[in-house]
């Protein structure tokens, strides 16, 4: 009876541990108790979008399975890293990573930094990452930030996910689709929060045509003065 309630225990651990992957700690908690999971509204959370530069034609030289090696080689080498801030990974949608901080947890104004410098670490391990039937290409990403408010709740009861909701989401995005390889593309909110510190070296990119948003000044994020990235 001790070893199955010991075996039972692990089980359940594992289980729990899945679960934490998939969901956030304090949502999964409301689930298991079979509660409804109140959406929150955040005041200012900081939203990272990236892509592979030109996916659709690596992955058209690939063999399923070499496509799936390659992603799965990508992301764990970013799932790894962002461990050292404090993000949470909102999903992955093909090629496409997406990442928040203020959320679920909320961290004062600590999540333009955490994003940034996370920004920065992933630009860096990018081209460390290899391509499976090309050995001496490298992968490269378009990234963009932006800060604001939104949305984020349960949704869906057969595999629910944590979405986020609301234009700070869309205007990310954007800034990540007018990026440019290897850049990180940030718009004058998240200029504006990343100030406080002082510790970014920031170049003003001008006023660009974004679509749904019109005309916004944007910026390159290309360094923090006192953060040397991982190795």
């Amino acid at each position: 009876l001790k070893e199955r309630t010991e075996d039972l225990k692990k089980e359940r651990r594992l289980a729990e541990d899945l679960l934490h992957q998939m969901l956030p700690k304090s949502v999964a908690k409301q689930l298991r108790k079979h509660k409804h999971v109140q959406a929150e509204n955040y005041d200012q959370v900081t939203i990272f979008f990236s892509d592979i530069v030109g996916f659709t034609s690596i992955a058209a030289s690939c063999t399923p399975l070499q496509v799936v090696e390659m992603l799965n080689n990508l992301y764990n080498c970013f799932d790894t890293r962002i461990e050292s801030y404090d993000v949470y990974k909102v999903e992955t949608i093909g090629d496409a990573y997406m990442v928040a901080s203020g959320l679920p947890e909320r961290n004062g104004e600590k999540h333009a930094d955490e994003i940034a410098k996370m920004a920065l670490d992933l630009v860096t391990a990018v081209r460390q990452v290899l391509i499976p039937h090309m050995p001496t290409g490298r992968l490269q990403m378009r990234a963009g930030i932006h800060t604001g408010p939104c949305v984020a709740g349960v949704v869906g009861y057969k595999m629910p996910r944590y979405c986020l909701f609301g234009d700070t989401v869309n205007t990310a995005s954007r800034m990540e689709s007018t990026s440019l390889p290897q850049k990180i593309h940030i718009s004058s909110a998240t200029y504006h929060a990343l100030l406080i510190d002082d510790a970014y070296e920031i170049e003003l990119r001008g006023e660009i045509d974004i679509k749904g948003k019109g005309k916004m000044n944007t910026y390159w994020l290309l360094g923090n003065k006192n953060y040397s990235v991982q190795n």
